[in-house]
């Protein structure tokens, strides 16, 4: 989902058009390279009922179904002077002096984006002439995503998914709150609370949530966190969830802006929760990263081992990012975009920046594992650029643990590049606090 990010981030800085396309029966075209034999099918009347059927063309249920049809699809783009990318196998481009166009396939559904309009129309009829297609026109609604374009940006966001959501666990009516997951009291996995009977509900619950945070980054952290629960969730783990449905329910139009004037810069935050993970005591690492001034990746994860301080938290966090950069860089060089600038990558802790810049071997390192050294190799080449940042400015900080209503609504704000001044209510909060604590 982060291609389809960038391709959008970047056709509403380029003015591109953007289209979509739904091939009918898509996997009925692959070409079968293996011998497969099938039963008789109901209805087919046979004079011997020993016989079996040799397929000539892939048919939906096959393993090889969606591989045949990736082949065959490649072949035919390949033909017409697409290449694919490298750092996404779905994402096929053409590029000469004056003209740029690119595919993106999930499937049978299709998202074309380029300058050249005539291009565009091009390519659908030769697919239509290969596979017969189902021109959906310009793209407003791509795999339950929407997408709204003004002189001003893109809109991506997932309100009718959300809206569908909320009516079938029969939460439509019910009371929003301001954050997803209480900021003083944590789920654990504990003998507390009675375990559900049937869990299944719970788990079609977090999947669907899942799928939401592809456009919602305030959900990554809490959605995750919920889901370490689904192998025995008990009453609580689903309250829990009933709390994330009610933060969804104030906020039903989030989403994210891709904005028209954005410059190509890549620059990312990176941030970590030391011991955030009430049972192991395991830290989370978070990142974002902005390509000019639209947010194209986030990710939430806990780390594998147990930090024995926030500076190894973060360093494990800086690696985990480096390796999103490199990928960016990937895939933007795929999209004839250059970057010949280091990416900024932004972290609020100094002895976290000191190791990554000091090759130099160190006591407190040595435990630490070879693969997340691979952050200083990234700043030698020149890929990172690792810089500090105020902890209250760091944007990362809400992709990966929780935060108070009013820090996050700030940082939320911060993230999506709404301009505008702090807002007063928030400021006469933090001042109104600040006065009670001098008085005491």
């Amino acid at each position: 989902m982060t291609t389809i990010r960038v391709i959008l981030a970047l056709a509403s800085a380029n003015k591109w058009h953007l289209h979509q396309l739904d091939v009918n029966t898509a996997f009925l075209h692959g070409d079968l390279k293996e011998k497969v034999y099938m039963k008789i099918p109901q209805g087919l009347c046979v004079d011997n009922p020993h016989l079996v059927c040799k397929l000539e063309k892939s048919l939906y249920g096959l393993k090889q179904a969606s591989r045949q049809w990736h082949s065959k699809l490649t072949g035919f783009l390949l033909q017409f002077g697409y290449q694919k990318s490298f750092a996404d196998h779905s994402l096929f481009i053409k590029s000469t002096d004056l003209n740029f166009t690119s595919i993106l396939v999930y499937v049978d559904d299709h998202v074309l984006a380029g300058n050249i309009i005539i291009e565009i129309n091009r390519i659908k009829k030769l697919l239509d002439i290969e596979f017969s297609i189902k021109d959906l026109g310009q793209l407003n609604f791509f795999l339950g995503m929407e997408v709204a374009r003004t002189n001003k940006g893109i809109f991506l966001y997932q309100r009718k998914y959300a809206l569908d959501l909320l009516e079938d666990t029969g939460m439509l009516g019910s009371k929003p709150c301001s954050t997803a997951m209480e900021y003083a009291k944590r789920l654990i996995s504990s003998i507390d609370g009675e375990l559900l009977s049937d869990p299944t509900t719970y788990r079609r619950l977090m999947g669907k949530l899942l799928y939401l945070t592809h456009t919602r980054p305030d959900l990554s952290f809490t959605v995750g966190y919920c889901s370490q629960f689904i192998a025995k969730p008990t009453n609580l783990h689903f309250e829990g969830a009933k709390r994330i449905l009610r933060y969804l329910k104030g906020s039903i139009s989030a989403g994210i802006f891709f904005p028209a004037e954005s410059d190509f810069k890549i620059k990312g935050y990176t941030d970590s929760d030391w011991a955030g993970c009430p049972d192991s005591r395991k830290s989370v690492s978070g990142y974002c990263f902005y390509l000019g001034h639209a947010l194209i990746s986030w990710k939430s994860k806990k780390q594998q081992v147990v930090a024995r301080s926030s500076t190894e938290a973060e360093y494990r966090a800086i690696a985990l990012a480096s390796c999103e950069a490199q990928w960016l860089a990937y895939l933007l060089k795929d999209l004839q975009i250059t970057h010949p600038e280091a990416i900024a990558l932004f972290c609020d802790n100094q002895s976290a920046i000191h190791i990554a810049a000091n090759p130099i071997f160190h006591e407190r390192t040595k435990h630490i594992e070879v693969d997340c050294h691979s952050v200083r190799e990234k700043i030698q080449s020149g890929l990172i650029h690792l810089l500090s940042i105020p902890t209250m400015s760091q944007i990362a900080k809400y992709i990966h643990q929780i935060l108070v209503s009013w820090h996050l609504h700030e940082i939320t704000f911060q993230a999506r590049n709404v301009r505008h001044p702090r807002s007063s209510l928030w400021a006469s909060v933090r001042v109104g606090k600040s006065r009670r604590r001098n008085k005491e």
